[in-house]
């Protein structure tokens, strides 16, 4: 019988029988707590000073048009404010309510989405995703021909689960890129990722290495799969698009639209109300506008990112990119990662499969991160040779997205901070931020 069917009946079998793990009892804050007093937690009011100062000199140095920036310590929220802009041009401040496209952020969403499948018992991390996906690849690439055409051999190991939260999954990677890329006609790579900004407002936020003709992402996954991989699974590190086929995954392992899985087991118990792919028309008033910093001058960018929320066809949704919302929202994601899977009087997952997730590094010693990169099943994992400022324990995690919003989740000082901007260029302002936040609880 199929696996998924199997795991299927299991799943039933174990609702009906009264096996329910969704809550479970523990001492980790089930919600923030607002208006607290900094000196309880022997946190100087000059420290706090010291981030207004930094985040608010950005602004007026023109290096972004706002900013807005999160920081909860045991779940006590020590620091929630925005400085700048949402709307330059029309004098509208920032808000700590605003909404920003997330970009690469929806990355761990999905991926904590996919392992409550896990837990469910419907599929495992080390399956083949041949198991459940026939299609997948399972050929590298060799060598591209003069005339476009190429050759192959057989994988040394087949793709797993892991390797597509890890990003090693090989997925149109090395050659296979440049073979794709060759293939494509001028424009039809997505804007913002080596493509042209188009003239209309796309319906989805698209980045499947396809143009924007797709209406779901089982179309772009099943012209991703026409292809071998680029390297063996495992072997090396390439981003982005295996968090797409992991959430087709999804799709095909539970039965519903990413969208709708995602909503009902991670976004909704989180309370996470406000975060989604796509939105009711007057919902656009709520993001920040999108503007570039370029020769020390702000300059508007391209809002296609978060006018396509509100598209009257939008259908897509993808598992890399797509999520939008506001810093609170995403916050209380990661004070469920913090607490070990439960926030809200709801668990996510189980303490153990957090552990798993954010402790065990999955790529080699040697990969395309760089010295001392390391990555879990879908965070960045922090060590004494790669972190972005000193102060962040070794036990951290952490990830981002491409317009300069990032979080990071340090469990050694029990704490979570987010930085949030919306700039389509801009500098590496999240560390010195980093730096005046620790500097901030560690008096």
């Amino acid at each position: 019988m199929n696996k998924i069917l199997v795991a299927t009946a299991v799943y039933l079998m174990m609702l009906f029988s009264g096996c329910n793990t969704t809550k479970e009892g523990s001492d980790t804050p089930d919600q923030f707590t607002y208006n607290v007093d900094p000196s309880a937690l022997n946190i100087d009011e000059a420290q706090i000073a010291a981030v207004d100062s930094l985040l608010g000199s950005y602004v007026d140095q023109k290096k972004l048009n706002g900013v807005t920036a999160f920081v909860a310590k045991g779940g006590q929220v020590i620091y929630n404010k925005a400085f700048g802009w949402k709307d330059v041009e029309n004098k509208i401040p920032a808000t700590v309510d605003d909404y920003y496209v997330l970009f690469s952020q929806t990355k761990a969403v999905t991926t904590v989405a996919f392992m409550t499948l896990v837990e469910k018992g419907l599929v495992k991390v080390d399956d083949p995703v041949s198991d459940y996906f026939p299609a997948i690849p399972n050929q590298v690439v060799t060598k591209v021909n003069d005339d476009g055409s190429y050759e192959t051999r057989p994988v040394t190991e087949p793709m797993t689960f892991a390797h597509l939260m890890s990003h090693s999954s090989g997925l149109n990677a090395g050659l296979v890129g440049d073979i794709r890329r060759a293939e494509r006609k001028d424009g039809d790579a997505p804007a913002g990722f080596g493509g042209m900004i188009p003239d209309q407002t796309p319906a989805g936020q698209h980045t499947g290495g396809g143009n924007y003709a797709a209406k779901y992402l089982e179309e772009e996954m099943l012209e991703l799969v026409k292809y071998p991989l680029g390297f063996d699974p495992g072997t090396e590190w390439n981003y982005h698009i295996s968090t797409n086929m992991l959430a087709y995954l999804i799709e095909l392992i539970s039965g519903q639209s990413l969208r709708e899985y995602v909503k009902e087991n991670v976004l909704h118990p989180l309370g996470m109300d406000d975060t989604d792919w796509y939105y009711e028309p007057e919902k656009l008033s709520r993001f920040v506008k999108a503007y570039s910093a370029t020769d020390g001058k702000l300059k508007p960018a391209t809002n296609i990112y978060s006018e396509g929320t509100v598209s009257t066809q939008q259908t897509y949704c993808e598992g890399a990119i797509g999520l939008n919302g506001p810093i609170e929202d995403y916050a209380k994601f990661c004070q469920m990662l913090l607490n070990k899977g439960e926030f809200n009087g709801n668990r996510i997952l189980k303490a153990q499969t957090i552990e798993q997730m954010t402790t065990i590094n999955q790529l080699p010693e040697k990969n395309a991160g760089g010295k001392g990169f390391q990555f879990g099943l879908g965070f960045e994992l922090y060590n004494k040779d790669k972190k972005p400022v000193p102060e962040v324990s070794d036990a951290a995690y952490a990830w981002g997205g491409m317009f300069g919003t990032a979080y990071i989740i340090d469990p050694e000082n029990d704490m979570i901070a987010l930085f949030y901007m919306n700039m389509a260029r801009h500098e590496p302002l999240y560390p010195p931020y980093l730096s005046k936040v620790y500097q901030m609880i560690k008096q």
